[in-house]
């Protein structure tokens, strides 16, 4: 479907041409009306997405600083989280992560809020500019009125680009910890799918290259790589799962290398 660009806040002007410039696409001041389609506003709430039609969809932003964000990072269960689990987060152990298919964030703020440095890599330039947007924002009201979420999003570092062919570099240091949570076809059109997903799916579509982002991976991951998955979805691939985490939604399909431990994490250290 077609995407619109609208800017109606001149301070985000630049971020508005630079996706326009990946694009190809022009920047308008205002949405046209068409039957179908995205919009991507440059507005005084930041950068958002949202159909073109009239709906009873919200248009979706990243926010750090308050919502889900926020209750997860307060009330989400500290290095119990089964993600926290997943990347072989224990005691004191904070592995280096790259979170591969970093979407909108959600996974790795989380593992930014326990401690890790996680370098996020986001290949659609859409979903990019929704976060980027979100660290944005978050970063000015950090400086302003918390200066532990400041910390946090310090750990954070985010780059644009296809993972596999990142991963692919030649000169690239190996990841400590790689994390992927690949687009999976939805198995329903009900309003517990969340509103994120419902756009994302008919935007970007489902992962046709997980089996090549695995690989990849696995190749470049100095002790695991951690897959997340729905519950009930099979492994991708035939590679042999090492450990499995299950939750009643979905699970983390681990695939590992060699153990975690506070001497081999100094024996391997990595500069995003």
């Amino acid at each position: 479907m077609p995407v619109q660009l609208v800017l109606t806040n001149d301070e985000l002007e630049d971020a508005a041409e630079q996706l326009a410039a990946v694009l190809a696409l022009p920047v308008q001041r205002q949405a046209q009306p068409v039957p179908a389609g995205y919009v991507v506003g440059f507005g005084l709430d930041g950068v958002s997405l949202a159909l073109a039609e009239q709906s009873n969809m919200a248009a979706v932003r990243v926010d750090f600083t308050q919502g889900g964000a926020a209750h997860r990072r307060k009330f989400g269960g500290g290095s119990g989280q089964m993600v926290a689990k997943a990347v072989g987060i224990q005691g004191s152990l904070r592995p280096q992560v790259l979170d591969a298919t970093a979407g909108l964030g959600g996974d790795a703020f989380v593992l930014a809020c326990l401690g890790c440095e996680v370098t996020l890599l986001e290949r659609s330039p859409i979903v990019h500019a929704l976060l980027a947007d979100g660290l944005r924002r978050a970063k000015i009201f950090a400086e302003q009125a918390d200066y532990e979420l400041l910390e946090i999003l310090q750990r954070m570092q985010l780059l644009a680009g296809d993972s596999i062919q990142y991963l692919a570099q030649p000169s690239l240091a190996a990841a400590q910890v790689i994390y992927l949570d690949p687009m999976f076809p939805e198995r329903q059109k009900t309003a517990a799918v969340k509103k994120e997903m419902q756009l994302f799916h008919g935007l970007l579509g489902v992962d046709v290259d997980d089996h090549a982002l695995l690989q990849a991976a696995l190749d470049k991951a100095i002790f695991r790589v951690a897959v997340k998955r729905p519950r009930l979805a099979p492994p991708i691939g035939d590679r042999r799962v090492n450990l499995v985490l299950e939750g009643k939604s979905c699970r983390y399909d681990i695939y590992t290398h060699k153990k975690i431990t506070r001497e081999a994490l100094a024996d391997n250290p990595i500069t995003p």
